[in-house]
């Protein structure tokens, strides 16, 4: 594991990294129990699915909460927004941190099983915007620190709160952030040339769709079988029930092409760990992936927001 404070290059995006972006001078005082946990036992308290009202744009919410916390955590998802992928994460995390800390995970608009905004398709920007009003709406009478902590294009959503709302962030982490754009990387660049196509974009939503309109056994069969051959149940339910819509599939390409266009190479200092334990960038599919980032999280959390005597 590699620690240090640097400017992140544009070549390093290629590599998998987890990095913190800011620490502010805030006391925080709860036991983390950091010992290794495994799924195979269940946790502490179940994480629970809310629907709620942001601007008018039905929210679907991811949370466990603690009775008395220390901390919370506000997680922002990557691209899909889906909050159930993370629900192994979470719980994780909740549990790692010894129930005092209460933990929110909070979807995009429209990344979601039901096409509450009938059609439309929502941009990045509009996804920020989202999200900075949700922490005005629910999060403003929060009294434990607050936490950010972003997943892939959801570091760069939870960098851009923290600009917007100085005052409420205690610290931000990012883990595999999309930050900038890199040239060399094939991935990148398919992913834009499609998302840049309304046609591919329409056909692919419609093909998605017409699977997910398959009977649930055998839309499961063939995601468990194919994308989702090492991922966790959670994962391939999440799959099924939210990405095979067409409405869902629509924004998450729609988001991409806005990202590609609103992203550039500039990104700000920051503190850079290398994971090099083997997970994939999609962390939240399997259960080993979920539970070893918890546990990173949570010694960030030990190691540099409980002690407030330490500069970065």
């Amino acid at each position: 594991m590699l620690l240090l404070l640097l400017r992140l290059p544009c070549s390093a995006v290629a590599v998998r990294p987890l990095s913190l972006f800011r620490r502010r001078g805030t006391r925080i005082s709860f036991k983390c129990e950091c010992g290794v946990m495994g799924r195979e036992s269940l946790p502490s308290k179940a994480a629970t699915f809310r629907l709620c009202d942001v601007s008018g744009c039905a929210t679907e919410l991811l949370e466990v909460r603690s009775e008395d916390p220390a901390l919370h955590v506000l997680f922002i998802p990557g691209n899909p927004g889906i909050v159930t992928y993370y629900k192994d994460f979470v719980e994780s995390l909740y549990d790692l941190l010894g129930g005092n800390a209460s933990i929110t995970v909070v979807g995009h608009i429209s990344h979601s099983k039901k096409d509450w905004e009938n059609g439309r398709s929502f941009s990045l920007q509009e996804q920020i915007d989202h999200k900075v009003e949700f922490m005005r709406q629910e999060m403003q009478n929060t009294r434990a620190p607050l936490l950010l902590v972003g997943h892939s294009i959801g570091s760069y959503i939870s960098m851009e709160i923290l600009r917007k709302c100085p005052e409420k962030v205690t610290y931000c982490i990012g883990l595999y952030p999309f930050l900038a754009l890199n040239p060399g990387s094939m991935k990148q660049s398919i992913i834009k040339n499609i998302s840049a196509s309304s046609i591919i974009c329409a056909a692919l939503s419609f093909i998605v769709a017409l699977l997910g309109s398959l009977p649930s056994r055998f839309s499961r069969f063939i995601v468990a079988n194919s994308l989702g051959k090492s991922w966790s149940p959670l994962a391939i339910e999440a799959t099924c029930t939210h990405l095979l819509q067409y409405h869902t599939m629509r924004n998450m390409l729609f988001m991409a092409m806005t990202e590609f266009k609103q992203i550039s190479k500039k990104i700000p200092e920051i503190t850079l760990a290398i994971e090099r334990e083997g997970h994939s960038h999609s962390f939240c599919c399997t259960e080993a992936g979920s539970v070893w980032v918890a546990e990173h999280i949570t010694s960030l959390i030990k190691a540099r927001i409980l002690n407030s005597n330490q500069k970065i």
